[in-house]
Parts: structure tokens; C-alpha cells; sequence
């Protein structure tokens, strides 16, 4: 059974960047699709950020295309997001999660991010 924890959350003025961390134990990440997820109060959780176990592709939301980067260091069993030109609007809980089977779980406790205008 593994256990994600988020770390790396904070507050920020708009423009600024937060490099969130996803740190794995008691099951390797290495075979396994990782994504980062968002929810902002009174709003459902939303896909930021995925990547594949196989050749590293990434995939993003819209919302996330070029401000956020997801990356993965196997050897750390960690996965991350860097999150750049952060707006007001990407104040939310972050999570991240494994995808087995095309279904994402094991979630984490979540990191906040606030940014302030």
C-alpha cells in the first residue's frame, strides 16, 4: 500500500512559483502513472498535471499549460510540480495521486497554495 505525501505549499503574490513535492513510501512509484490534482473551496477536485510510468510523457490542463511542469525522480519515489506565474485563481488544496488502471487514487493529505493578488 503506498502513502503520498504533498509537501511544499505556501503563500505567494501573484507571479510568484511554488515547486510542490509528492513524496512516495511503501510501493514504487517507478511502474505507475502519477498526476497532481486542485481543489479550491466550494469547488470540486480538478486534474492539474499527470505523467507516465512508461516514457515520461506529461499531460496538463489547460488551466496548467505553460506556467506548471510535473516531473518524477524514481530513484527519490517522489514526484513534482513546479508551478510558475501563479495567479489568485490557483489558490487550492494540491494533491497528488496514483493512476492504476486508468483510475487515480491513494491520495495524499494535500498541500495548500494561496496566492495573493
Amino acid at each position: 500500500q503506498v502513502r503520498l505525501v504533498e509537501s511544499g505549499g505556501g503563500s505567494v503574490q501573484t507571479g510568484g512559483s511554488l515547486r510542490l513535492s509528492c513524496a512516495a513510501s511503501g510501493d514504487p512509484i517507478s511502474r505507475y502513472a502519477m498526476g497532481w490534482f486542485r481543489q479550491a473551496p466550494g469547488k470540486e477536485r480538478e486534474f492539474i498535471a499527470a505523467i507516465s510510468w512508461t516514457d515520461n510523457s506529461t499531460f496538463y490542463a489547460d488551466s496548467a499549460k505553460g506556467r506548471f511542469t510535473i516531473s518524477r525522480d524514481n530513484a527519490k519515489n517522489t514526484v513534482y510540480l513546479q508551478m510558475n506565474s501563479l495567479k489568485p485563481e490557483d489558490t487550492a488544496v494540491y494533491y497528488c495521486a496514483r493512476n492504476i488502471e486508468g483510475h487515480f487514487g491513494s491520495w495524499g493529505q494535500g498541500t495548500q497554495v494561496t496566492v495573493s493578488a
